[in-house]
């Protein structure tokens, strides 16, 4: 056992608390990541809201970037010092869905022994295989990718979750041809990285609707086309007029299921919706399936981007080093851990692209 500092939730709704834990030795097929930088997710304050349920204690965190500290037995591939990527990917491989391509919905359970404890050495779920609000993590080998690059670990964190679950979606989700047009709603994280991957598939119009014109500006720094205000009445007819039809593809890439209600009546003819954003549990939508059946339009949802990360984050990062897509531009503002709350309430204000946390001595 080593003691490592981290950001634990004892209830819902209340402030994270610092607190000196035990992280254990990795198992077979585990290492221990030293982390550079953890990105605030609004899943992460979805959890801590108990939006989705849950058990206390927790750790959150699922978007980070560090480098490996400490290998388990069976690790291929990894040595201690690699920069890497964590995510919360954990896939077995030999699943249907794995085997299919798909590890993002691995149907393998986690079994594995929880490998952080309390300081009276009582369990802490690890929330989304990472619990990386903390100094280190120990995860399984399939969830890291090793970072060939001078990336910075803040920058890196990024690619975790906000930019290949945003590109992943237009990419892989959505398989946009070129010359197609696309509606994404919400300019937020998400929402910005699926408009960078609109861009780079080719998409002739990307539209951006949200409710903040500032975030619509900064939607066309990253690709958009045009932006349209969701408080408008019938955004969805200036959609249309912009386009001049209706669109091939809409990303939601806001957790609301009000929006979930009107994403169709953007769509022309064929198109589909592509579920991003996640509402809270229980939460209903509703729309017309005799309309949609009419006129071959659909629903699909899409975890994580359906990436396959060995795959897609060597990918993106090389479109960085390109200049093709912007990384460093998503990073709204940097904090310590101690400043865990603060980077929470900024990020709940929803004018941040992405706060990250980064741990000084290894940025």
């Amino acid at each position: 056992m080593v003691k490592i500092k981290a950001a634990v939730c004892h209830k819902f709704g209340a402030p994270l608390q610092i607190e000196t834990i035990n992280l254990r030795e990795p198992l077979t097929g585990e290492v221990e990541v030293t982390l550079g930088a953890v990105a605030v997710c609004h899943s992460d304050i979805s959890f801590a809201a108990g939006d989705w349920g849950g058990e206390l204690p927790a750790v959150y965190g699922h978007e980070a970037a560090g480098f490996v500290s400490k290998t388990g037995s069976a690790v291929k591939g990894f040595e201690i010092g690699d920069r890497v990527v964590v995510t919360l990917i954990k896939s077995c491989g030999n699943c249907n869905n794995c085997l299919e391509g798909n590890p993002t919905i691995c149907e393998a359970n986690n079994l594995a022994m929880p490998p952080i404890l309390s300081a009276k050495n009582k369990t802490i779920q690890q929330v989304m295989n990472c619990g990386a609000f903390a100094e280190k993590v120990v995860v399984d080998q399939s969830q890291i990718v090793k970072l060939n690059s001078d990336l910075s670990f803040a920058a890196a964190s990024l690619l975790a979750c906000g930019v290949i679950t945003g590109v992943g979606a237009v990419v892989n989700a959505a398989k946009l041809r070129p010359g197609q047009d696309v509606v994404v709603i919400g300019a937020g994280g998400v929402g910005l990285n699926a408009i960078q991957g609109a861009r780079i598939a080719g998409a002739r119009r990307i539209v951006a609707v949200d409710t903040n014109k500032d975030k619509l500006i900064t939607a066309k720094e990253f690709g958009a086309t045009d932006g349209v205000l969701a408080t408008e009445k019938s955004p969805w007819r200036i959609s249309k007029s912009l386009i001049g039809r209706g669109a091939d593809v809409v990303l939601v890439t806001v957790g609301n299921s009000a929006v979930y209600d009107v994403a169709p009546r953007y769509l022309g003819y064929g198109g589909k919706v592509v579920m991003v954003g996640m509402p809270k549990s229980g939460d209903r939508s509703t729309y017309e399936p005799v309309m949609m059946a009419a006129v071959s339009q659909g629903m699909i949802g899409s975890k994580m981007g359906d990436v396959v990360i060995k795959r897609d984050i060597p990918w993106i990062v090389d479109l960085y080093n390109q200049g093709r897509i912007k990384l460093d531009q998503l990073i709204s503002k940097t904090w310590r851990l101690e400043q865990i709350n603060e980077a929470i309430a900024d990020t709940k204000l929803g004018a941040a692209k992405r706060n990250v946390i980064v741990f000084e001595e290894y940025k």
